[in-house]
């Protein structure tokens, strides 16, 4: 597979943080590659009209990354519908709160770690069984460069990142050997209203880059498609950087 050749017939997708941004654009990508696709998000409005979009192939499942029993029964749910899960897709995320360590909400920052990591541990703990008794399946995490790197006003945001990274290689380390690809995107920037929240901060560099400087939510969202290939295989439980012009290339964006 080059580019976006990968043929997704009769895989089921799940995609959390599916109502706007990756999530919205990673759904189309995958629909369009054959997929099932199992919407993921809080906003139930946002998530049953993009399923409407993509047609029989989607279902929304309103659902809250930092309840674990709602992950669990979105998993179920895949199941149920299209037989299993062959692909998680951890993308929910917040920025929120942006604001100093000496000034931060403590509930709003543990909103950020609630769903930014506890969301992605939550999503692997309820499709794991079921990938690891299978002997296949595959876990996507979006990740940033924030989780290997601090940045003012990010403490909630660049912490949770970094845990999620963690969290994707100590899973990789406990169910590579069952078949289980589990990898890590780092998409840069990209446009999307996270990048409108940042802005609107005035906090850190990443604030006073210009919008053309982000990458479309399409590049992420082919990234992912990509990292389900066998040409990607090779990255098993490591974090693959968009950043990259060579992985560019070998994912078709340029």
């Amino acid at each position: 597979m080059k580019g976006n050749t990968m043929d997704m017939q009769g895989k089921c997708v799940l995609i959390t943080g599916a109502s706007k941004g990756i999530g919205a654009a990673a759904a189309r990508v995958f629909a369009a590659a054959g997929a099932q696709v199992a919407l993921v998000a809080r906003n139930a409005e946002a998530i049953a009209e993009l399923a409407g979009e993509i047609g029989p192939s989607a279902i929304a499942i309103p659902c809250d990354v930092s309840r674990y029993w709602e992950m669990e029964a979105a998993v179920a749910a895949c199941h149920t519908a299209f037989g299993q899960l062959d692909v998680l897709i951890n993308n929910a995320g917040v920025i929120e709160p942006i604001t100093s360590l000496s000034e931060a909400d403590p509930e709003a920052w543990a909103r950020a770690i609630d769903i930014n990591l506890k969301g992605v541990f939550n999503g692997m703990r309820a499709a794991l069984p079921g990938m690891i008794t299978r002997g296949s399946g595959s876990i996507l995490t979006v990740s940033s460069g924030a989780a290997h790197s601090p940045l003012e006003g990010w403490s909630a945001y660049c912490t949770s990142k970094a845990g999620a990274a963690m969290l994707t290689r100590c899973a990789d380390l406990e169910a590579a050997s069952a078949g289980v690809r589990i990898m890590g995107l780092s998409p840069g920037t990209v446009a999307t209203d996270m990048q409108r929240e940042i802005k609107a901060s005035g906090v850190n560099p990443v604030s006073q880059l210009d919008w053309s400087m982000h990458i479309p939510a399409d590049w992420p969202a082919r990234a992912l498609l990509w990292m389900c290939s066998p040409d990607a295989a090779e990255f098993a439980g490591q974090e693959i950087s968009l950043r990259d012009e060579a992985i560019r290339r070998r994912v078709g964006l340029i």
